[in-house]
């Protein structure tokens, strides 16, 4: 019996080795539904498919200039209707030498008159430049009546690393001179959540007065291929589809040379003891969840009070793309006022 267990006890173990010594395991093909849990926009979105231009890679900075001018026309066109459509108007200005815009709904809430919310906007570091980029923004000011101003930051591949973080820093410093470090909260998505993160590290290194409160909307939080969803999320995600693509090549025009997992373009890789507190969004079917659970642990584990919220169904950045109305889009704006209004200062009676 002791040879027969000797035996047994060897396969056993021999099995559970070769398991965790596997570097990598093929999934069998499979078909995902159009889920049934998500609001009829979001299953209109799935059902269009993966975004066809997903693996069309500029092949130098001439290339890369006219594929954000061409997607910056449509860009723009749908922020202006959205910002028609919503009653926000929209102020073209500079603050310390960069350009933004102001967005103001048609009423700012009384409790929100000495509040500022900074937004910064997606693009993989390249794309939506100028009104292209307003439109996360212009459904923020919207929903929680609150004075928006967007950065219309430098990007690659004219202006590679770190020209938008030092754009963004220049705009912050400026607002901490007319508003309370609490009473501002700064907010963006994908690249625009990443740059928030590299925003607040930069800031705490300066010996700056941090932000009240940061949204980080599915940060691209490490331009590296690290992270499982970049894996099992491959394909399903509609939006971004692949790392082996225009995430790769944007990140490597901007990156220009420098190492990706400097904090300050990968912000995972920093030190977030003492961040204000912290909202993070992403989706079931986001290439970024990672990305953005990885921060969300790491926040936590330095004692940063951080929530996640994790919306069934969705892509990429998907509830900056549906309309306002969408279930999702109402839940991810919905929740963005709840927290600012929470943890931003008001001004004393």
């Amino acid at each position: 019996m002791r040879g027969v267990a000797k035996t047994v006890l060897s396969a056993v173990l021999g099995t559970v080795l070769a398991f965790s010594v596997a570097q990598a395991y093929e999934v069998p093909a499979h078909e995902v539904p159009v889920p049934d849990t998500v609001s009829d926009a979001l299953k209109k979105s799935i059902e269009r498919g993966v975004n066809r231009g997903w693996n069309h890679v500029p092949k130098d900075a001439a290339a890369w200039n006219r594929a954000v001018a061409n997607s910056a026309a449509h860009g723009e066109k749908r922020a202006m209707a959205l910002a028609s459509e919503l009653g926000v108007t929209v102020e073209e200005g500079t603050m310390a030498g960069v350009k933004v815009f102001t967005l103001l709904p048609s009423e700012v809430k009384p409790e929100n008159q000495d509040r500022l919310l900074l937004h910064i906007h997606g693009g993989g570091y390249v794309f939506s430049p100028g009104k292209s980029g307003i439109g996360e923004g212009v459904m923020m000011a919207a929903k929680g009546g609150y004075k928006v101003i967007s950065i219309d930051y430098r990007m690659a591949p004219d202006h590679p690393y770190p020209a938008a973080l030092d754009d963004a820093m220049a705009v912050y410093k400026a607002a901490l001179e007319q508003y309370p470090a609490d009473r501002i909260g700064v907010f963006g998505t994908s690249t625009g959540g990443g740059m928030t993160l590299a925003l607040v590290l930069r800031a705490k290194a300066e010996g700056l007065p941090l932000p009240g409160a940061i949204a980080p909307g599915t940060p691209w939080s490490d331009l590296t291929k690290t992270g499982d969803s970049y894996y099992t999320h491959e394909g399903l995600d509609t939006v971004l589809v692949s790392y082996e693509g225009m995430i790769r090549g944007a990140a490597e025009i901007y990156a220009a040379g420098h190492d990706m997992k400097d904090p300050y373009l990968s912000p995972v890789y920093g030190d977030f003891t003492g961040f204000p507190p912290v909202l993070l969004t992403s989706g079931t079917r986001d290439i970024f969840l990672s990305n953005t659970v990885r921060v969300h642990q790491k926040m936590r584990e330095a004692g940063v009070n951080a929530d996640l919220l994790v919306i069934e169904g969705l892509s990429h950045a998907g509830y900056c793309m549906l309309p306002m109305d969408a279930a999702e889009a109402r839940f991810h704006f919905g929740e963005l006022d709840r927290f600012f209004s929470k943890y931003l200062a008001k001004k004393a009676d």
